[in-house]
């Protein structure tokens, strides 16, 4: 069967292009989380093409596992992929935990549209992503609900937003450390268990409604070098578009991972190990002074 999405040919077929090519874009930006990629490609295919339901966003996603896994930075990638280097609209629920936590997202009263309203003022099209779900106020998570069911948010000023333009991502360490105790088990007994730990603590109405929930795998050693060699040619690109550069040596890699490399927190202290490493060399070489 032949889907005729657009008169424009060319736009067709560079589209066409760009979703063939997405699952390469985000296996070379995530490193260890071959079992996500997939599911996480379906699912924006689908929006992309057209075939999501029109009165739900486009996909929405429950992101699941440890610290510094790749849950954020796979909504990055994706988000810079499809919508032309824009960033996720971001909230940390750490910040949303009170009863008031409502209006500071949507408004308080009338002139006044929140957090969220000002953001959506800029752009009818996006990620919106939510850190940390588990940490929402109930009265958060009922707009949840509501922006699941019929991509809508009712502002305070009565003004209503259309988000079925937008896939909607949460995140979640629920089951994390059990997960992180469960280095020897398989990885289908981790999934089940995180699983069940997110059905004791979120509300299933609210997770029903996810297009695809996904456990992200703990981050082995050979994934952490893989992910700082990345890290690392990223930055030595950089700077040498500033005039500096610089040779790095294996001994340099190993000093960067022995600074970056977390039990607990994954790569996430990764990109600060590398930037201060190779940033100190600079400033070594410039001012002529040891590192």
């Amino acid at each position: 069967m032949t889907i005729n999405l657009k008169n424009d040919r060319g736009w067709f077929q560079k589209r066409r292009e760009q979703l063939r090519n997405l699952g390469a874009h985000l296996h070379k930006h995530i490193k260890g989380q071959s079992h996500v990629i997939g599911r996480v490609e379906s699912v924006l295919r689908r929006g992309e093409l057209g075939l999501a339901h029109p009165g739900r966003p486009k996909g929405s996603f429950l992101f699941v596992g440890p610290t510094g896994v790749g849950k954020t930075e796979i909504t990055n990638a994706f988000t810079d992929y499809l919508f032309g280097g824009a960033k996720p609209i971001r909230f940390d629920m750490s910040e949303y935990q009170n009863q008031s936590s409502v209006e500071k997202l949507i408004g308080e009263k009338v002139g006044d549209i929140g957090l969220l309203g000002r953001a959506l003022t800029k752009t009818d099209s996006g990620t919106l992503l939510f850190d940390e779900v588990e940490k929402a106020h109930p009265l958060v998570l009922d707009l949840f609900l509501q922006i699941l069911d019929d991509a809508s948010i009712t502002l305070a000023t009565g003004e209503r937003k259309n988000l079925s333009r937008f896939y909607v991502v949460f995140t979640s360490n629920i089951g994390a450390s059990e997960a992180m105790r469960m280095q020897s088990a398989p990885f289908a007994s981790i999934e089940r268990t995180v699983m069940a730990r997110v059905g004791q603590q979120l509300r299933p109405e609210l997770v029903g409604r996810m297009t695809e929930k996904v456990v992200f795998a703990r981050l082995g050693f050979d994934i952490q070098r893989e992910i700082c060699e990345a890290m690392i040619a990223g930055e030595l690109a950089r700077l040498k578009k500033l005039g500096h550069e610089l040779v790095i040596t294996p001994d340099d890699i190993e000093a960067i991972l022995r600074d970056g490399v977390h039990k607990t927190l994954g790569a996430r202290p990764m990109r600060g190990a590398v930037e201060r490493f190779l940033q100190n060399l600079v400033i070594s070489s410039v001012l002529n002074i040891s590192a």
